[in-house]
């Protein structure tokens, strides 16, 4: 076979790969691009299917979705806010040990503001439950800690 025949095959043959993987990846990544990357269902969609949410109740856990995330997200940038001056202390010849220790100490609150808001956060959506819906409820407890779970990231350089 000669030279460019099989070179014209071969870009042909990557073309129609490369078309391939592009039109996969249009009509199953945008539905399921979290699944590329993780596996794991969202907590959301977890949550609605144990309790049997009705579009109603739906609706309502968006709302204290929406709450929840914006006050976690306030309270972990004041966490980072903190962290970032606890540690550009170590910067200077002398560290203040009164200022390292009023930094530690905003930086417990906020942490404990944020278990209290994960708290209240599963205490609404306890609310939301019908009477029918809180024995799926009370056994969902006992996985709340893995479904919020961190994900988990790549290997650690300590």
């Amino acid at each position: 076979m000669e030279k460019t025949k099989l070179l014209t095959i071969t870009i042909i043959g990557l073309l129609l790969l490369n078309l391939g993987t592009l039109g996969f990846l249009f009509f199953n990544g945008f539905k399921g691009h979290r699944q590329l990357h993780d596996s794991r269902p969202m907590p959301r969609e977890i949550i609605i299917e144990k309790l049997h949410f009705d579009t109603q109740q739906q609706k309502e856990y968006d709302k204290l979705i929406t709450w929840h995330r914006a006050e976690i997200t306030r309270l972990d940038d004041a966490i980072r806010k903190a962290k970032n001056d606890l540690y550009s202390g170590l910067s200077k010849d002398k560290i203040d040990l009164q200022t390292k220790d009023s930094l530690i100490s905003v930086i417990n609150s906020n942490q404990k503001q944020v278990e209290e808001t994960h708290f209240k956060h599963f205490e609404d959506i306890k609310k939301l439950c019908r009477k029918d819906q809180m024995e799926n409820f009370n056994d969902l407890t006992e996985e709340f800690g893995r479904i919020f779970a961190p994900k988990p990231h790549g290997p650690r350089h300590d």
